[in-house]
């Protein structure tokens, strides 16, 4: 796979929502650090409040042009209402919409796990479960972008 040079560096967004920041963000940082070590360093960071907020500024993002691509993470928990999976499949319904609409290619790694307990145990097995995504995340980027310029 070859992989884009400095100077012809996409620039990429990625959004990413507050709620359980401990845990995305560890998503977030592999995903840079792994485009990074593939020379790929022009990389724009956002936040939004949660999940549900992401296809909007993913929208607005794709509607400036300044993006080859953009990226999402977020960590939607059952919070003991039933929500999480409608949040969940909306958001992803969105961000399919923005990118059909666009023509940017949109990523997610908004991830819903089927029980979430606050407890040191989950929250450690989600946090490296998180760098996996994140790493997996910017492979899917480098991929895609590669078959779109080749």
């Amino acid at each position: 796979m070859t992989h884009p040079t400095p100077q012809t560096s996409p620039r990429i967004a990625v959004v990413a929502a507050n709620w359980h920041a401990d845990i995305v963000d560890q998503a977030t940082d592999a995903f840079v650090a792994t485009l990074g070590e593939h020379a790929v360093t022009e990389v724009d960071f956002f936040r939004v409040p949660g999940a549900f907020e992401i296809p909007l500024k993913v929208q607005r993002l794709a509607n400036s042009g300044e993006y080859e691509a953009i990226a999402s993470c977020a960590f939607v928990v059952n919070g003991g209402i039933y929500r999480h999976e409608f949040v969940a499949s909306t958001v992803l319904d969105g961000l399919m919409r923005v990118q059909l609409d666009t023509g940017v290619p949109v990523f997610s790694a908004v991830l819903t796990p089927w029980n979430f307990h606050e407890s040191d145990d989950h929250r450690d097995f989600f946090r490296a479960h998180f760098v996996t995504k994140g790493r997996e995340l910017a492979r899917t980027v480098l991929q895609t972008l590669e078959v779109e310029t080749a």
